[in-house]
């Protein structure tokens, strides 16, 4: 594992680089880290014939795990990837981000679109929904976390039904609760890529997304009326957690 220091306010970020080729930065979701990348193969398929860049956003993973909420705006995390990308000496990559990591794709490719060769959304929108969280996880789990850490979220995330593998279990398991929660009350905030912004997204885009994650297929396909060059991939039967690990996903 490597560290860089966000020069923008000195967050340490943890990444890995792995391979040789063409680049691909791939960027995990909420209360996950770059572990699911290799846990369900991605960095074992990929690397053969790409550089694979992985990195846990700030409040993720092994980087640092501020706990004020102003460390979380969407900037704050698109900047987290440019100065990995800046450290290993990559001018531009593809894209893949999932769930959270599909967001702040979203907020790179107009902000920073020089960096950007191409990108896939899988399980991402542009913008968050108010109460999101909630019907990602259970009912209360920002308050979960802020009164029982990881062991009462991941409790109450199994009692509302979740069945959770190993390899997301133990990622749960490395967050720190409070920078998780301080994570998800900022991001409820964030206004998120206008449509206007949207429509000056030129890469080549794919919007990758489950048949029964219906609320983000919903924004998927809005999305997909107003980019100009995005593709939608319809996932059967695949929810928003079971989006990666899809048969077709890859």
């Amino acid at each position: 594992m490597d560290y860089v220091q966000n020069p923008a306010d000195g967050i340490r970020i943890a990444y890995r680089v792995e391979g040789s080729g063409p680049a691909i930065v791939m960027v995990h979701g909420t209360a996950l880290s770059q572990a699911i990348w290799r846990g369900f193969g991605y960095v074992r398929e990929l690397a053969a014939d790409h550089t694979t860049v992985t990195l846990d956003l700030r409040g993720h993973g092994r980087s640092d795990k501020p706990h004020e909420r102003s460390s979380y705006g969407a900037e704050s995390m698109v900047s987290d990837v440019l100065a990995v990308l800046d450290e290993a000496g990559i001018d531009r990559a593809h894209y893949l981000g999932y769930s959270l990591g599909g967001r702040v794709g979203f907020s790179l490719a107009t902000t920073h679109p020089e960096r950007m060769l191409s990108f896939v959304s899988a399980g991402g929108s542009p913008r968050i929904a108010p109460g999101s969280f909630d019907r990602v996880f259970f009912p209360g789990c920002i308050e979960a976390l802020e009164t029982g850490g990881m062991a009462g979220f991941i409790d109450g995330w199994e009692r509302s039904g979740a069945v959770l593998d190993a390899t997301t279990r133990a990622a749960f398991n490395a967050n720190d609760a409070l920078a998780l929660a301080a994570y998800m009350r900022e991001s409820q905030n964030d206004p998120g890529v206008p449509d206007a912004a949207l429509a000056g997204i030129h890469q080549p885009t794919l919007l990758m997304v489950g048949s029964e994650d219906r609320r983000t297929l919903r924004a998927s396909e809005a999305a997909l009326a107003t980019l100009p060059n995005a593709t939608l991939r319809v996932l059967d039967g695949a929810t928003h957690g079971g989006t990666l690990r899809h048969p077709d996903a890859r």
